[in-house]
């Protein structure tokens, strides 16, 4: 098959790729363009720890070909923080113990993100079934949800 050219922003910056019709959006941002803090989990869009976002969306990258991001923006884990430093989510998740391994923690923050555009002030429930699609093997999700929920307060006074 041939390849194909894409272009979208991936954490504000225009890219241009070529991939194949049946390319992964998880494989370009890894191994073609090395950002490997969307990691490969399960394959099968059950972990979550691919998840970026795209166009506004949540999505799991394992599971979305990369010609689906044409003309598309993309937000993984390294662009949450700015030059001023880390995101608010990145810090709750370090100041509430919000990780262990750490496996999980670019799918969760990105999700995370997501899910504050969407429920800026989340009880503790919104937030468990706002991130029942990340899957965390450590934590036992108590810190990951007073992250969440740190980060949320911490952003509603920004």
């Amino acid at each position: 098959m041939a390849k194909q050219h894409i272009m979208f922003k991936l954490n504000g910056l225009p890219i241009d790729a070529l991939v194949e019709p049946r390319e992964l959006l998880v494989y370009v941002i890894r191994d073609q363009l090395g950002l490997t803090g969307t990691h490969v989990g399960c394959d099968t869009s059950h972990c979550g720890a691919c998840t970026v976002d795209l166009n506004g969306q949540s999505v799991k990258s394992c599971t979305v070909l990369a010609i689906q991001a044409n003309n598309g923006e993309v937000l993984t884990v390294e662009g949450l923080a700015d030059a001023s430093g880390l995101h608010v989510l990145q810090q709750a998740f370090i100041e509430e113990h919000g990780l262990q391994c750490g496996f999980c923690t670019p799918g969760m923050l990105v999700r995370a993100y997501r899910f504050l555009q969407e429920n800026p002030n989340p009880s503790d429930e919104e937030i468990r079934v706002g991130m029942s699609g990340n899957l965390c093997r450590c934590t036992g999700y108590q810190n990951i949800i007073k992250a969440v929920k740190s980060a949320a307060r911490q952003l509603q006074q920004a």
